[in-house]
């Protein structure tokens, strides 16, 4: 086979050349390098393959240092610079706030990055007992497969919880249900770690006790959730265990729980609201609106500002859990949180929120679709739009700009998930 040149990174991580007119998105290549390939699928217009041999080697090339890397899916970057990581997330929000939505920011935003190691304070991992591989598998998925990657550890996860990996695998091997519990969910907060067990049989007596030492042993707590994430309850009620982080600079201290929705890089997430709180720039006395308001992470720091907020969010739980938060911090007065469904907002749920000065975004992956065609007239002035997902914020950014009467003043990149192709990202829009 011909030696091809990669040209770019397409928005999974993969090495993109063209050959005999069709796109080859190439697994493992980078830009720059002269490699060959060999497709595992074809279409009429393109292919996906995995690299082969190597002529020439990027100098953005760097060795991964997980043993698993290529095989588990939990990170497709390990092979490219960190630094590099960042610029090419950079160029995929350009790209798709261009390609999609048809907008320039007039300022790029300086990137947030932080330690590209032993950041992932939360993980959902699936768990297989296979008798072929010695028994129990906990782990994420094979890249490209429903199998469990068969790994012992973690880089990308706190160091401790990369240490756990081999000894519960052991654990949960000797539990009467093994087969009978699909996945394992992480949780860290700064003064403890739970796991969470998706069981869908009751536990023996002993397998309780099983449990219980472990998470003696080795300084955790086990949660089961027989259920949906709402079921989810400690093995041990009387050891029930306070997960918690806090934001320093805003002297808050965040309470959830181990199922609930929480930025999976602490460090990151400091920097990120100290950045959003300065884009939004809100003022004493102002009223200000946190749609998509999770737990509160936002809206108490624009609440320590002095400015009057209200935070909108679609799961009753989560409101009630940021309400209690406001409350332990002394901010009951300051904010007021209220459950609504903001993917089928209209403007009069909006304008019942009352005048808003300005607002802040914080989506999931489907984007805020409906907030933003909800808008009119008396439309916050700035608006401040944190996005997991660069195609449904330039859809969102199109319908602000060319619609909405404001302008995209800045948008950058965040990178919450090193090693992966994850983009998070920031915009500002100002009417």
């Amino acid at each position: 086979m011909q030696p091809v040149v990669i040209e770019s990174l397409d928005q999974e991580g993969r090495g993109v050349t063209h050959c005999d007119g069709k796109a080859i998105f190439i697994d493992g290549a980078l830009p720059g390098e002269s490699v060959e390939f060999s497709s595992y699928r074809r279409k009429r217009n393109f292919e996906l393959a995995n690299v082969g041999r190597r002529f020439k080697e990027s100098a953005l090339r760097s060795a991964p240092r997980c043993p698993f890397f290529g095989k588990c899916g939990g990170c497709s970057l390990q092979h490219l610079d960190a630094r590099a990581q960042v610029a090419a997330k950079q160029r995929v929000l350009e790209d798709d706030l261009w390609h999609i939505g048809r907008v320039v920011p007039a300022l790029i935003l300086p990137a947030i990055h932080g330690p590209a190691w032993g950041y992932r304070h939360r993980a959902r991992l699936s768990v297989r007992h296979v008798a072929k591989k010695g028994g129990m598998l906990v782990g994420f998925h094979e890249r490209r497969s429903s199998y469990v990657t068969d790994m012992t550890s973690c880089e990308v996860m706190p160091r401790h919880v990369s240490a756990l990996l081999e000894p519960l695998r052991a654990t949960l091997g000797r539990l009467s249900i093994r087969e009978r519990i699909p996945q394992v969910e992480v949780a860290v907060g700064e003064a403890a770690t739970i796991l969470v067990l998706r069981i869908l049989q009751p536990l023996t007596a002993e397998d309780g006790a099983l449990l219980k030492a472990f998470a003696d042993r080795h300084a955790v707590r086990f949660y089961l959730q027989p259920k949906g994430p709402d079921s989810a309850q400690p093995l041990a009620p009387d050891a029930e265990t306070e997960l918690y982080y806090t934001l320093p600079e805003f002297d808050l201290k965040l309470r959830f729980a181990p199922t609930d929705f929480t930025q999976v890089n602490h460090a990151i997430n400091r920097v990120l609201v100290r950045r959003a709180l300065s884009l939004l720039d809100p003022q004493p006395g102002e009223r200000v609106a946190d749609l998509f308001c999770g737990i509160g992470n936002f809206a108490l720091a624009i609440a320590r500002r002095g400015a009057r907020v209200v935070g909108v969010e679609g799961s009753a739980e989560l409101v009630r859990r940021a309400a209690a938060n406001a409350t332990a911090n002394g901010l009951t007065g300051a904010v007021a949180f209220h459950a609504l469904n903001l993917f089928e907002t209209d403007h009069a749920t909006l304008a019942a929120l009352g005048p808003l000065d300005r607002m802040l975004i914080d989506p999931p992956r489907e984007g805020a679709i409906a907030v933003v065609k909800a808008l009119a007239e008396d439309a916050p002035a700035r608006i401040v739009y944190i996005s997991c997902n660069p195609a449904t914020l330039a859809r969102d950014a199109a319908v602000l700009v060319h619609t909405g009467g404001y302008a995209l003043s800045a948008a950058g990149v965040i990178n919450m998930f090193p090693h992966t192709s994850h983009v998070e990202s920031i915009a500002v829009f100002d009417k």
